[in-house]
């Protein structure tokens, strides 16, 4: 639980021995902390030099900063102490604060002060939690497009619309006597239907931005020693995957993140699928199957010397990977080209131990991730808790349509019902439950 009126500080950098380090201070003690560390004047947004003291003893020569009330990151006075990044310093600087009565922050802490402040709604400061995340440039625009309000914009806009027709339902509620015109029910219910789309496409987008978010998710699959391993350990150019000549080396799935251009993807190597008998090797192709069906893209890995590709069930959008190129002819990669299994899947020619073909195979899987992730736009949901409200609001629409308007107040329960779904989604219904889970995954400085 957070003690919103306690005066809170923590780290604000990266952990660890560092040039500087950056101690934060948030809430209604910060200044008069700051006070008793130096005699230097300090005033609001202005950088000023100055020695760190305690009871006669020199702490650190520091550059201090002061974020006057209402205008800092939480809207309370905010302090910052840029300091030399030793432990010995950090320690020292952590039980002096507490000994002047200011308490560690908690994790996400004074992000969920910026918003219990009117500084910034939830889908923001998940925002800013993702920024702090982001490994890749989709993860880095996406995020800072969430903070600039990207997504409060379009939630308020549906909010807005949802308003304005609850006014007009409301007008049927309170002149029931008057003979008002089925034009203006219809329209009514039209306009329900309009948003209920709209939330509909967002919903159907939403793997997009958990894609973007989370990574792109590609599931190496093939039979038994077609060198799925050493393509894994190829295209993350380190041995992460163990390899050798003997069928079934690989038991279980192996995860590896990477950058595919602009994008974090989640490459996962798994074991040769093949029927078996012994109960481990059995497990893992069963896990093998169940991650290629969870797959945004699969790599169909085939031996090019073997006598043929029937171990192998590509769908539309997958990739064929014909494998030790090096070793053999390529009569069966144009045989696999000349079937019907390769209709709408891409096949390449690659040796996983010299290289060849490899670049190729990194700008195929480059192309098919951008082409299915890069828009425009970015999505309308980029968590599983956006989606589910957006289901939620949509739902309710629904329901609203479902009354045809026969009994108005029913079709305005819904409406607002769909209305406190938005509410949600900013963080002011439904508080307390979604803070603590959402703020929970922030580090402790945000």
């Amino acid at each position: 639980m957070f003690h919103v009126k306690q005066t809170i500080f923590a780290l604000a950098t990266a952990q660890g021995r560092a040039g500087v380090s950056i101690i934060r201070l948030s809430g209604p003690d910060a200044l008069t902390a700051l006070k008793q560390l130096t005699n230097k004047a300090v005033t609001p947004r202005t950088a000023v030099f100055t020695s760190l003291t305690h009871e006669g003893d020199l702490i650190d020569e520091a550059i201090v900063l002061w974020f006057k009330a209402p205008h800092s990151f939480t809207g309370e006075d905010c302090i910052e102490l840029h300091v030399h990044g030793s432990k010995a310093i950090l320690d020292r600087l952590y039980g002096v604060l507490t000994r002047l009565g200011l308490r560690l922050a908690e994790p996400g802490e004074f992000s969920r002060r910026a918003l219990e402040n009117g500084k910034l709604d939830l889908t923001q400061a998940e925002g800013i939690a993702d920024l702090v995340d982001a490994e890749s440039e989709a993860q880095r625009r996406q995020a800072l497009t969430q903070i600039g309000g990207g997504l409060k914009t379009q939630y308020e806009a549906w909010r807005t619309a949802l308003i304005d027709i609850l006014a007009r339902i409301e007008v049927f509620i309170d002149f029931p006597d008057e003979d008002l015109p089925t034009e203006l029910a219809d329209s009514i219910l039209e306009r329900i239907a309009d948003v209920e789309a709209s939330l509909k496409l967002a919903i159907a987008d939403s793997q997009r931005g958990c894609q973007i978010r989370e990574g792109f998710r590609i599931v190496i699959l093939g039979e038994p020693n077609a060198g799925k391993s050493s393509l894994f350990n190829a295209l993350l150019k380190v041995e992460a995957a163990i390899v050798t000549p003997i069928a079934g080396t690989t038991r279980d799935v192996i995860e590896a993140q990477l950058r595919i251009g602009a994008y974090s993807v989640l490459l996962y190597d798994t074991a040769g699928l093949r029927e078996t008998e012994e109960l481990v090797e059995r497990e893992g192709v069963r896990r093998a199957r169940a991650k290629g069906d969870e797959a945004d893209l699969r790599l169909w890995v085939v031996d090019s010397s073997a006598a043929g590709f029937a171990g192998i069930d590509p769908r539309a959008g997958d990739l064929v990977v014909f494998n030790k190129i090096d070793q053999g002819s390529d009569k069966l990669y144009k045989s696999f080209v000349r079937s019907d299994v390769s209709r709408e899947t891409q096949s390449l020619k690659v040796s996983a131990s010299t290289g060849q073909g490899v670049p190729d195979l990194v700008a195929a899987i480059e192309t098919v991730v951008t082409e299915r992730l890069s828009v425009q736009t970015f999505p309308a949901a980029t968590r599983a808790r956006h989606v589910e409200r957006l289901q939620e609001a949509a739902d309710h629409l629904e329901q609203a349509q479902g009354t045809r308007m026969r009994v108005p107040e029913l079709t305005a329960e819904h409406v607002r019902a769909s209305i406190n779904s938005f509410e949600a989604l900013f963080g002011r219904y439904d508080v307390e439950g979604v803070l603590d889970v959402v703020f929970s995954t922030f580090c402790i400085g945000k």
